[in-house]
């Protein structure tokens, strides 16, 4: 196994942290939950936020997109931060920053103040999410490691399905009159409770080797995925204009560039933001192969399914948030095996888990054939309960090995690395997959896209499959 090179640079000890206990680790999958909620939690609050504050489908876009841009492209400059100041520290500024922005989106007076608010949301999320990853990898070891991981893989799918359902019973309940500001001021006091329990339970951490922030590396890796990621998002819904062509024109070059200034400071011995050598982790790099065609599929489903029920269907934000209840369901169950499971059988979890997703996905492609426009939790529950059996088997597992080789002083880069990876695909799902759906709609009727994005998504899913057997046979 080769080890990514780390600085010689002299610095004072830094004490052996504490174990995570059981309070410390429920803190920070809080802090997990979060940011996954809030990027699903808005699909199905977008009818009345449209109506309430009178934005159009562009000014909508921006509500997702702004939030979504902004957290995937500062998440590996969280990470580099957290190695640097302290893990512990940088997750409670995250948590109180974002329970604050969380405050600002929900007492948005207008369209563009929500943009904005959503946007410093998914900064505030990026300087809190990647120090969960480095926290579990710098207090625990061995079996308690595995375990952690695997609820971590857990907390992040279960979240990704929650955030849909809680924000269609949010706005459907109108708690107090405040409609779909629920969806963001039940943060709040869930933020208040984690900063309590975060500064009783969660041990301060960081590298023993902090790396100063990398300045040009920070700067091409925000403007290239500014460049791939803005133009996609908001591209079908301002017609795609000029702007959109050329950035993602300039995308390939300014990633060129970004690898260039990244892998000449490596060779020089300086601390680049994202580490090429880091990339000599096969664990690592065949794991973030993987995450890319999950991920995309995953978010362009839910986006997806949330529209064709609610606007082709006729279904309510709670109905179309409950028919996909049993996913989460399944997910969660199953995913509680998943470490007993890849003991026994080892990566091969992944394969088996991407048959099952696939069976799943193919009975809610007939279902949607046959049933459509009745559809609702009865006739979706078999699809949607074995797509997410299949899923528990593969997200947590494939956390486990995008880090499993990573050494504990790169623990806050190793996991931005990953979460970036993972957030900018989910960008790219709601963009890739909600734009085919949409295109299709006028042209073949709302059952027949959905029935073609999902065939498509099937795609995706043999894509990992296959992808799947490439990897070590055993997790370190």
């Amino acid at each position: 196994m080769t080890t990514p090179t780390i600085s010689s640079r002299v610095v004072r000890p830094v004490a052996a942290p504490s174990a995570l206990g059981g309070p410390g680790l429920f803190t920070v999958l809080l802090g997990a939950a979060l940011p996954l909620i809030d990027f699903f939690i808005v699909n199905v609050a977008l009818p009345a936020i449209g109506q309430d504050l009178h934005a159009g489908e562009a000014v909508l876009e921006l509500v997702v997109a702004g939030y979504g841009v902004a957290y995937a492209v500062l998440l590996v400059l969280g990470g580099r931060l957290g190695d640097l100041f302290g893990r512990r520290r940088l997750f409670l500024g995250g948590m109180a920053a974002f329970g604050l922005t969380s405050l600002a989106c929900g007492l948005a007076p207008g369209a563009w103040t929500l943009v904005a608010a959503r946007a410093a949301q998914g900064a505030s999320a990026a300087a809190m999410l990647p120090q969960v990853l480095a926290t579990i990898q710098a207090t625990t070891s061995g079996p308690r490691r595995a375990r952690a991981m695997s609820l971590y893989g857990a907390t992040a799918g279960l979240s990704m399905v929650a955030g849909q359902i809680l924000g269609g019973v949010l706005v459907a309940a109108d708690v107090w009159g405040t409609g779909w500001r629920a969806v963001f001021l039940v943060n709040v006091p869930v933020v208040v409770a984690g900063l309590v329990l975060a500064l009783r339970a969660v041990p301060e951490t960081r590298s023993q080797h902090p790396e100063p922030v990398d300045g040009p590396g920070t700067v091409l890796l925000a403007l290239s995925l500014l460049a791939l990621l803005a133009p996609l998002t908001e591209g079908r819904a301002a017609g795609w204009p000029l702007w959109t062509w050329l950035s993602l024109a300039a995308f390939p070059l300014v990633a060129a560039a970004f690898y260039a200034v990244e892998r000449r400071a490596d060779r020089q011995g300086r601390t680049p933001l994202v580490p090429p050598s880091l990339f000599r982790l096969v664990s690592l790099r065949r794991g973030l192969t993987l995450i890319v065609p999950f991920s995309i599929g995953f978010s362009g489903f839910m986006f997806v399914v949330a529209v064709a029920l609610q606007q082709g269907a006729g279904l309510g934000p709670v109905p179309a948030g409950l028919a996909l209840a049993p996913m989460a369901v399944a997910f969660f169950l199953v995913s509680l095996a998943g470490p007993r499971l890849v003991a026994r059988y080892g990566t091969r979890v992944v394969t088996a888990g991407a048959v099952v997703q696939l069976v799943g996905v193919g009975l809610m492609a007939l279902t949607v054939q046959r049933s459509w426009p009745q559809l609702g939790f009865v006739e979706l529950l078999p699809g949607a309960a074995v797509a997410g059996a299949g899923q528990a088997l593969q997200l947590p597992v494939i956390f486990r090995i995008v880090l499993s080789e990573v050494p504990a002083a790169r623990a806050g880069v190793g996991s931005g690395v990953m979460v970036t990876t993972q957030q900018s695909a989910l960008a790219l799902g709601v963009a890739t997959l909600g734009t085919l759906f949409l295109s299709l709609v006028p042209g073949t009727g709302m059952r027949d896209a959905l029935v073609i994005t999902l065939l498509v998504q099937l795609a995706g899913v043999v894509l990992t499959g296959l992808l799947s057997l490439r990897l070590p046979r055993a997790i370190g």
